[in-house]
């Protein structure tokens, strides 16, 4: 009985492969989380991509063949995004109230955040691609890549450590908001869309529909004032 090997990666190259692989190795991931009390390494975004990736490797399938049968769910992200405007709408005037702290907030996270990753990786050896590559680190993954890719970074690089980022974010802002005795929402909020972009804003939206608001404005303010600021501010000086 011989193996037809075109009908195999036919069939693992469709979204019905890509989709229950995908789909299936992250519900197995967050059963996990939650089966140990939400350890911080086992964070099904981390865990998921594991065996995912593995599978990808040893089967005659490459990324793009991936990507292309898992499309479904980046058009359902984008879809996602965009009804974060409904929460932000219903806290209008909340965020008005607050605009000022918001603004100062942003200007300062916004500047903190990829040169504080810069100076770690340039003290920890890093070469000047490195540095380029984990500068955008803390806006969503597909801003990221893109601002990478503009200032000549590894774009693998950079989606490796913007999920780290956006995990050890979500895991630590909380208890760290709590040891402050910070109890305040819109901080929170703001505070992980900021810093852990699409990870944070799920944890924010766990905590509370206001926390989930400010996230989902961290998350958009910071993304665009990066992806306009840090190119231009690369080609200026470079």
């Amino acid at each position: 009985m011989t193996i037809d090997t075109d009908a195999i990666r036919a069939f693992i190259c469709t979204p019905l492969f890509g989709l229950t692989l995908t789909l299936g190795f992250f519900q197995l991931s967050a059963w996990l989380f939650r089966k140990s009390g939400e350890f911080p390494l086992l964070h099904p975004v981390l865990t998921a991509a594991i065996p995912i990736a593995t599978v990808i490797y040893y089967l005659p399938m490459d990324y793009r063949d991936y990507a292309d049968s898992t499309e479904l769910l980046t058009i359902l992200l984008g879809t996602a995004t965009v009804a974060l405007a409904v929460p932000l709408y219903h806290q209008l005037p909340t965020i008005r109230s607050e605009a000022p702290a918001v603004v100062v907030t942003l200007l300062i996270g916004a500047t903190v955040a990829p040169l504080s990753a810069i100076v770690i990786a340039w003290l920890t050896g890093g070469n000047m691609e490195t540095l380029l590559s984990v500068a955008p680190k803390s806006v969503t993954t597909p801003i990221a890549m893109a601002v990478s890719e503009s200032m000549g970074g590894l774009v693998s690089v950079t989606a490796g450590t913007v999920i780290s980022v956006g995990v050890f974010g979500a895991v630590v802002t909380v208890p760290l908001m709590r040891i402050m005795r910070i109890d305040n929402q819109a901080v929170l909020g703001f505070t992980l869309g900021l810093s852990a972009h699409g990870v944070g804003t799920a944890k924010a939206f766990e905590c509370s529909t206001t926390a989930g608001a400010f996230a989902s404005l961290g998350l958009a303010l910071t993304g665009a004032l990066t992806a306009i600021a840090m190119p231009l501010i690369y080609h200026l000086l470079f």
